[in-house]
């Protein structure tokens, strides 16, 4: 308060610091009642950054060829990505549910796939004898026709399209580092045994459509990718 104005009494100066501190404390007492104490948290809906650190072998992964995949994340998630050459990660986010997806994201790419886990992923192709997923960036496996549902079905589209995204379980890593994953076992895992068209209990239903083999028999393994054929004619049912 300006205290050199002529004619500005002591009584006028208490007066109005009086109604200056009521005033105060009135606006105080409103602000309590909307918020007495700072947030614990940053508010979902605020910019985000965080931080992270990978292993430095993986730096070439997460930024990918001519910086595909971090280009891709970058506008999958509508985040902003900043790699060092010590592994650090940065992402700026307009608010905390992008910059946690674009983390889990980004860690995704800097882990190795584990078997046993459960991811989401989408679906890139569909063959005859089942599906490619996409479980992470630049990651596929295969889901075996057999590993689609517990119920038969005649074809892969009968569960799934192309760019449909579902959750697969990584059951298992071959030889030749190829991804076996099972989206059944991702859905119910303790759920029955599929029916992989044997028809259960011994009895055999025979041959499917033309002779093909589009499941697992008796627990045995697809031959490949490919789809592969069963050879021994044990296993093949009565001749037509």
């Amino acid at each position: 308060m300006d205290i050199k104005i002529a004619g500005v009494s002591t009584e006028i100066m208490r007066k109005a610091l009086d109604q200056a501190r009521r005033g105060r404390l009135h606006i105080l007492s409103i602000m309590n009642q909307t918020i007495c104490r700072p947030a614990e948290e940053i508010s979902e809906y605020a910019p985000k950054i965080l931080a992270m650190h990978i292993d430095i072998d993986k730096i070439g992964a997460l930024i990918g060829p001519g910086g595909k995949n971090i280009k891709a994340l970058c506008e999958q998630y509508s985040v902003k990505i900043n790699t060092e050459d010590d592994g650090t990660v940065t992402i700026f986010a307009r608010n905390s549910q992008d910059a946690e997806d674009a983390k889990a994201a980004v860690m995704g790419i800097a882990s190795d796939p584990e078997p046993g886990t459960v991811y989401n992923g989408t679906v890139k192709r569909i063959m005859d004898f089942g599906a490619f997923v996409e479980i992470l960036p630049g990651k596929e496996g295969l889901v075996h026709i057999s590993k689609l549902s517990r119920q038969r079905i005649s074809q892969v589209t009968d569960v799934l399209r192309e760019g449909q995204e579902i959750p697969v379980k990584l059951t298992e890593i071959d030889k030749m580092g190829r991804l076996n994953l099972s989206y059944i076992d991702a859905i119910d895992p303790d759920g029955a045994p599929a029916d992989d068209g044997s028809g259960g209990g011994g009895r055999d239903r025979g041959p499917r459509d033309g002779g093909r083999d589009r499941g697992l028999r008796d627990g045995g393994r697809p031959g490949g990718y490919g789809g592969g054929r069963d050879r021994d004619s044990r296993d093949r049912g009565p001749r037509r």
